[in-house]
């Protein structure tokens, strides 16, 4: 199958699924009520509650959800092959991914903006709360520590993406100052912040900032530090200064670097360089069941019923966005999963210059990433390989390699930092809640919650070293991360059996996932074991317990209730 074809057949199957299956789940299982008070205007406080315009909302939720998961998930999963990297991505986001958001935002928004750890002791008991709070604590422990280290790794490998990341911040906080404070246009005003993030970029691309080793430490290290640093403070500020409007402007970002390349592939229509099926790459663990949990967002994922119930539910509008924002917002994550695909299957071929100079491409470049699982550089090169791959597209139509390069490393660097500060601040929310439910007073302060998510985050991510760490953090996060999003569809299910709504668009789903995921997670466990990794062999029993349990709980609660 060519490239093109690839790209018409899956949006086309996305266009369909959200005009049938998504409106049927919007009209006919979850019934959206437009005249329903959201509690964005219930409680509103203009610090988390606040209504928001649903082409905004829809920026703020599809950059949160999104960040480098879609890419960095299909960038590593390829090395089993490119078909069944495509059949998960396509099926798993119409049928699991796009109904598991749909179905957290919603409840969420019916329930004053709780979320979805806080729903558990409504809809199932109080102590499965505490067992889903502590399953998502570790979940975006880990999603901290990971993406705090992949924008630490992509600033190292493309420092002219350095400049225009951090200048997107003061951008952010003008474009949020002039909507809410100066009553703006919002289409002016995001035409125009959008237009600054490109002159920057360009800046960026023939002024490339490196970061020297200070005090002992190395170069990677101070970035996760800085950034970690700088997560601190995004997630302590009202969500209208800083995390909406850069949210906002990264959603214009991505649909520009999809635009382009999408360009790309109808020019070059690249050859897929890449094996259609490779069960048994060198050093790879077995492609069942780790294909679920290695491409997560770019299929289903836990962490977006944290952002769907954690920030984007305190900011619905009218209930009736939900539809748009909530499974719309999936397809369009799965699009993009599709374009990297495209880029590392068969865009990294049409050229691809090593380390030493020598030039590669086809098969040749192809393998100089993915020859094994540990190739190259690790978590590092599985990403360089979307951004060489997605730039090659970009020069097919006359965008010159230094410029492409830059986009590309200030997408990916930027939506992983939309994932890092919205994870920060739903983290300091659990924490909140689990220090207040056990009387740990320091840490049920915003600050002080904050500043125990921040810390804890660093450690682990220094415990993993350079690159190489990450393909050992990865397949934890993703295994944590989908048993999330199987016990999320649980809560969901569990809610629709409670108002004698059909569940079973919801159960089917959580019960694939909970299966491929636990299999995947006793695995890992057996690695960490043999490996000696002890910190990671505690956390994966953790979590393994405490799904088990929730999901005994959860059965109990409902035998007794019906």
């Amino acid at each position: 199958m060519g490239s093109i074809l690839i790209v018409i057949v899956s949006f086309g199957l996305y266009i369909i699924a959200y005009h049938t299956y998504g409106k049927y789940l919007a009209r006919k299982i979850f019934r959206l009520d437009p005249d329903a008070k959201t509690p964005a205007h219930e409680l509103r406080d203009d610090t988390d509650y606040l209504p928001t315009k649903r082409e905004i909302l829809f920026g703020h939720h599809y950059a949160s959800i999104a960040g480098t998961g879609p890419i960095v998930g299909p960038a590593i999963g390829i090395i089993w092959g490119w078909v069944p990297c495509l059949i998960w991505v396509v099926l798993g986001s119409i049928f699991m991914g796009a109904v598991h958001d749909f179905g957290a935002l919603v409840i969420s928004a019916r329930s004053k903006g709780k979320s979805i750890g806080e729903l558990c002791a409504e809809i199932i008991n109080p102590r499965v709360r505490t067992l889903l709070l502590l399953v998502i604590f570790f979940t975006l422990w880990i999603v901290i520590a990971i993406f705090g280290l992949i924008i630490a790794l992509l600033f190292n490998m493309f420092p002219q993406s350095v400049f225009p990341v951090w200048m997107e911040i003061p951008i952010a906080m003008w474009l949020g100052y002039s909507i809410y404070k100066k009553k703006g246009n919002v289409t002016i005003l995001a035409i125009i912040a959008v237009i600054m993030m490109y002159i920057t970029i360009i800046i960026g691309a023939y002024f490339p900032l490196r970061m020297p080793s200070l005090f002992g430490f190395q170069p990677l290290t101070l970035w996760v530090i800085i950034l970690l640093a700088y997560a601190y403070i995004a997630s302590v500020m009202p969500v209208w200064k800083l995390l909406q409007p850069r949210d906002y402007i990264n959603a214009h970002e991505l649909f520009i670097a999809l635009g382009l390349l999408i360009i790309g592939i109808f020019v070059a229509h690249p050859k897929i360089v890449a094996p259609a099926v490779n069960l048994h790459p060198q050093g790879a663990p077995p492609i069942l069941p780790f294909i679920f949990v290695t491409i997560a967002c770019g299929a289903i994922s836990g962490f977006h019923s944290l952002v769907g119930s954690g920030t984007s539910s305190k900011q619905l509008d009218n209930e009736r966005d939900a539809q748009f924002i909530g499974y719309g917002s999936m397809l369009m994550e799965g699009v993009l999963a599709i374009l990297v695909i495209i880029a590392v299957a068969g865009g990294i071929g049409m050229y691809l210059k090593t380390q030493e100079g020598t030039i590669l491409t086809g098969v040749s470049a192809w393998n100089y990433h993915y020859a094994s699982w540990g190739a190259a550089s690790g978590l590092g090169a599985k990403v360089g390989a979307f951004v060489n791959g997605a730039a090659n597209l970009l020069n097919s139509f006359g965008i010159p390699r230094t410029i492409g390069l830059t986009i590309m490393g200030v997408f990916v660097a930027s939506f992983a930092g939309t994932t890092l500060d919205t994870a920060t601040r739903i983290q300091r929310y659990v924490i909140t809640e689990l220090a207040t439910d056990y009387n740990i007073k320091p840490l049920a302060t915003r600050h002080g919650a904050t500043t125990f998510a921040i810390v804890s985050a660093l450690i682990l991510a220094m415990s993993q070293g350079a690159g190489k760490g990450g393909l050992i953090l990865w397949p934890l996060f993703g295994t944590t991360n989908q048993l999330l999003a199987g016990l999320a569809l649980l809560v969901i299910s569990v809610y629709l059996l409670k108002n004698r709504k059909p569940a079973w668009y919801t159960i089917c789903p959580m019960v694939f996932m909970v299966l491929m995921t636990g299999w995947a997670m006793i695995k890992n466990i057996n690695i960490f074991y043999s490996g000696n990794q002890w910190h990671l062999f505690v956390i994966g029993i953790i979590v393994l317990v405490l799904n088990i349990w929730m999901i005994i709980e959860a059965i109990i609660s409902w035998r007794v209730k019906f």
